[in-house]
């Protein structure tokens, strides 16, 4: 499938296909808060994006933000050829578990060390995740941890036919 025509981005919005590859990575401060359960199991303003061409942005959030006990190792691991090697985390919150829906880059590559000790999460295994206030989408496909926000304009990776993207 040939590249899509990039969406007009609005004011205050921006486009995904202004983003870099390989992947820039920012702190930013926006109240990120992710609900398990019924449970807020974290709430903090100590956030790193990943922004990365075609793909909305990727929280990570500080394993020590997380309440105690929502965060366990789980089974399995993926290679970026940008970050290094992810391990796998289920997450837990209101009595629920979500196996394998968040992960780690415990020795992330060079260029990529504000991951060390952060954690992203799988939007769409989550009772609610929010960006200051906003409820939040998850990108498309089952692969990617993008989330969705009235600040960003696609489209996105993850659609039918855009493996090639």
């Amino acid at each position: 499938m040939p590249r899509p025509r990039p969406e007009k981005p609005g004011p205050g919005q921006e486009s995904v296909w202004d983003y870099p590859r390989p992947p820039r990575v920012e702190q930013v401060t926006p109240l990120v808060t992710i609900r398990l359960g019924g449970q807020v199991i974290v709430e903090t303003r100590d956030v790193v994006r990943v922004l990365e061409t075609s793909h909305p942005p990727v929280y990570y959030l500080p394993i020590g933000d997380f309440v105690v006990g929502a965060l366990i190792d789980a089974d399995g691991s993926s290679f970026c050829e940008f970050k290094g090697t992810a391990r796998y985390l289920d997450v837990l919150g209101g009595g629920e578990v979500r196996r394998a829906s968040a992960w780690n880059y415990p020795q992330p590559s060079r260029g990529f060390e504000l991951l060390r000790d952060r954690v992203a999460v799988y939007a769409q295994a989550m009772d609610e995740c929010t960006v200051d206030g906003e409820v939040v989408t998850p990108q498309p496909g089952g692969f990617y941890g993008g989330w969705i926000t009235s600040a960003v304009a696609g489209p996105f990776k993850g659609v039918p036919g855009s493996l090639g993207w």
